[in-house]
């Protein structure tokens, strides 16, 4: 399905600043399509006049659908909706029509102009379901006359209204949440049963019509849990265009107003309202656990560290060789578990950028190994990000094929100096990594499935078993050396 940015850009004359004059109304059509109880459709015209494309449209949360199929992209030629040529040649409202019949369902079609100063940019058709119309109840009533209201400013450009900015919260309230109508001097003229229960928990016990809902507000919630005076009052007494957050200690609301002017003058305000005290308190208990989380990887990190210290510690009062290389390996080991602990409890959360843990890794063989200032290591591609548990095992895998190299593929003559590459790609669900040294090589007869050597069985298990992938270990192709190949799913 296209979007509207390329149905602007293929189709149509439309600038920039036109295409963000339509954002910004589709950013609130949710809201004029459920108080309307119709769906939405946004007709862009044609460079060459030769009709109209679907740039986007909205279905109604309140009703039922008069559009059981996506129409976005479709193009309708001038002449074959006729209520859209004359909304777009008159700039005005078209009611008028008998229902068109889609789907055995009759609907009503009304087309609203998109004025922006003196020029009309496009067409919005709202498309309302006529199965099971009934006589309205006071709150159908009260949305209707919001939504009439609402289209009268698009059709004279009094909407989206100077300033008007887009919600903050992802969590923004819509019509259901609680909606209130407000006067021009702020004070209620309707709130819907949603909002007054809203209402009620902040501690409201009578009826909510004709209260001055800035002053009430002003009452109920404390200083710290709200806003600067100037947003309270603008947000709650109808005249701003945003949203604002409030609450107790108990209680936590989005306030979101739109201010009125069908013809011009302010008359009032829609301000809906959405009770978020649950979400607030799941919000805190998240970032409760990802602080503990990071503090438990940071005592983790520490604690190997320490066992790393011993381990160094303890190498060094050893004078047998064989006993003192086994500690080294030791320490690496935990070394590397420890960088990715270290990484971990820096991030927000459980997944972490493996770029740099594979980076430090190279750096940590090469310098604690015996050929450390002769060989370095080079990276080319990204591993991306990873879970923690398939970073802590790639992280050791990559120690001991690191290490495998340096230790086992280049004379230590104080003469030779070499580079040690590894190649990543992330393909389809999987991570492919190779790793080339420009060493010796491997020993004549040797196979991988035979080998006994510690380094090369710790490998092994941690990618056949911990990781669920494939080794491979064989000469580097038409090249002195050694390749060792990983291949590993990854999600």
């Amino acid at each position: 399905m296209p979007s509207i940015q390329e149905l602007v850009r293929l189709h149509t004359d439309l600038d920039d600043t036109d295409l963000a004059w339509l954002q910004l109304i589709m950013a609130d059509w949710q809201i004029i399509a459920d108080l309307s109880f119709a769906d939405l459709v946004l007709w862009l015209p044609d460079r060459r006049g030769a009709g109209f494309w679907a740039g986007s449209q909205m279905r109604p949360t309140t009703g039922p659908t008069a559009l059981v199929d996506d129409v976005v992209g479709q193009f309708v030629p001038r002449g074959r909706r006729r209520m859209l040529d004359q909304a777009w040649e008159h700039g005005r409202l078209v009611r008028e029509g008998d229902p068109e019949w889609r789907d055995d369902v009759p609907v009503r079609v009304e087309t609203i102009p998109v004025r922006r100063g003196d020029r009309v940019l496009a067409v919005i058709a709202r498309n309302t379901n006529l199965l099971g119309v009934r006589t309205p109840s006071r709150l159908e009533l009260s949305y209707l006359q919001t939504a009439a209201d609402l289209t009268q400013m698009i059709a004279h450009g009094f909407f989206p209204p100077s300033g008007a900015q887009r919600s903050d919260h992802a969590d923004s309230p819509r019509v259901g949440d609680g909606f209130l109508r407000v006067d021009a001097a702020g004070r209620v003229t309707y709130a819907s049963p949603n909002a007054l229960s809203v209402y009620r928990r902040l501690g409201v016990s009578g009826d909510l019509d004709g209260v001055a809902l800035a002053d009430l507000t002003r009452d109920l919630v404390p200083p710290r849990r709200r806003p600067d005076e100037e947003t309270l009052s603008a947000v709650l007494g109808g005249r701003a265009h945003r949203d604002t957050e409030i609450g107790t200690d108990e209680v936590s609301l989005i306030v979101r107003s739109v201010p009125l002017r069908p013809r011009g003058d302010h008359i009032g305000a829609l301000v809906l309202l959405r009770d978020v005290t649950d979400l607030r308190r799941r919000d805190r208990e998240l970032v409760t656990k990802d602080a503990t989380i990071r503090e438990i990887h940071h005592r983790v990190k520490n604690n190997l560290q320490t066992v790393a210290a011993l381990l160094r510690l303890q190498a060094r009062r050893i004078d047998e060789p064989a006993a003192k290389a086994a500690l080294d390996e030791a320490v690496r080991r935990v070394g590397s578990i420890a960088i990715v602990h270290e990484t971990l409890s820096q991030a927000v959360s459980e997944r972490v950028g493996f770029d740099e843990i594979a980076d430090r890794l190279g750096h940590m063989v090469t310098d604690v190994g015996s050929s450390g200032e002769r060989v370095r290591t080079r990276r080319d591609g990204s591993f991306g990000e990873l879970s923690s548990e398939t970073a802590t095992a790639l992280s050791m895998v990559l120690t001991e094929v690191l290490q495998n190299a340096v230790e086992h593929g280049y004379r230590h003559d104080g003469v030779q100096t070499g580079e040690i590459s590894m190649t990543v790609r992330r393909l389809v669900g999987r991570l492919h990594v190779t790793v080339d040294d420009d060493g010796e090589g491997l020993p004549d007869g040797f196979d991988l499935e035979t080998s006994t050597h510690l380094g090369l069985s710790i490998v092994r298990t941690l990618v056949e078993s911990e990781l669920g992938g494939q080794l491979e270990l064989g000469p580097v192709p038409h090249a002195r050396g050694t390749r060792v190949g990983i291949d590993v799913p990854v999600d």
